[in-house]
């Protein structure tokens, strides 16, 4: 993992951590999938996920404080085999995030992206998985399941688009949907900026800096997309959101193909 720190390296990160802040704040996710999609496109994947690992946790904590004390207990226990076993996995996907190779690991992620496009189109609606009271039985099996895969994933890309799919199945009120989003992967990044430190995943002090910097462009990105959420239509964030997103899945594909 070598990074060169140039003027220009930096502005871009710059840009695309802000941008990532703004589309989170606007609508509740994708600080991950933007910026560390955008970045694989500039930077070698493993490099990308772990320098947004600090700045992902700060942007969850801003959003995390839209959940009152109430909300977050009772999200806390109805939630909680889904965080749990995302935490599991997301550690074992770290362990293999060096030995991943760049090309299929690009076309993997770019995949991913436009994969998650897909689920979040409303020509085809995701049907409801769970109750919206206490969980089941079965539904803690399905969110055991679904945190775990989920889990190896984003560990290994940053990418957690079954936990957003699984948590819009869940019919809550887009403010209740941006806390609970934040909640969860609050918890999965906090664990793994430790695990970041102890795998080695930080190979220099440099590296470290640099990702503990981004969060000033983080929380001012979030910042500004949470003021702007309440003057900017549902359809029109979808729009935005995802039409970046496939352009950038796209660019991912095509370079971990060879094609661009």
């Amino acid at each position: 993992m070598v990074l060169t720190l140039s003027p220009t390296f930096l502005l871009l990160l710059t840009a695309v951590i802000t941008v990532s802040g703004v589309v989170n704040g606007l609508a509740g996710f994708g600080f991950a999938v933007v910026g560390t999609m955008a970045l694989a496109a500039i930077i070698d994947p493993a490099s990308a996920v772990v320098i947004m690992i600090i700045p992902m946790l700060a942007a969850n904590v801003m959003l995390l404080t839209e959940l009152s004390g109430e909300e977050l207990r009772t999200c806390g226990r109805r939630f909680g085999p889904l965080v749990g076993s995302a935490l599991v996995g997301t550690i074992v996907g770290m362990v293999v995030l060096e030995t991943l190779p760049s090309g299929p690991l690009r076309v993997g992620l770019g995949l991913l992206t436009l994969g998650f496009v897909v689920s979040q189109q409303t020509v085809v609606s995701l049907p409801s998985i769970g109750t919206d009271g206490e969980p089941t039985l079965a539904d803690r099996g399905s969110m055991i399941a679904i945190g775990g895969v989920s889990g190896v994933l984003f560990g290994a890309t940053n990418v957690g688009v079954q936990l957003v799919a699984y948590l819009k199945s869940q019919q809550l009120s887009h403010s209740l949907f941006v806390g609970v989003v934040a909640m969860v992967f609050v918890g999965i990044n906090a664990i793994r900026v430790g695990a970041a430190g102890v795998l080695g995943l930080y190979p220099t002090l440099a590296v470290f800096g640099l990702s503990v910097l981004t969060v000033i462009p983080a929380v001012a990105g979030v910042a500004v997309g949470s003021r702007l959420r309440s003057h900017v239509s549902t359809r029109l964030r979808r729009w935005f959101v995802l039409g970046l997103l496939t352009v950038i899945g796209i660019r991912l594909l095509l370079g971990g193909l060879g094609i661009a």
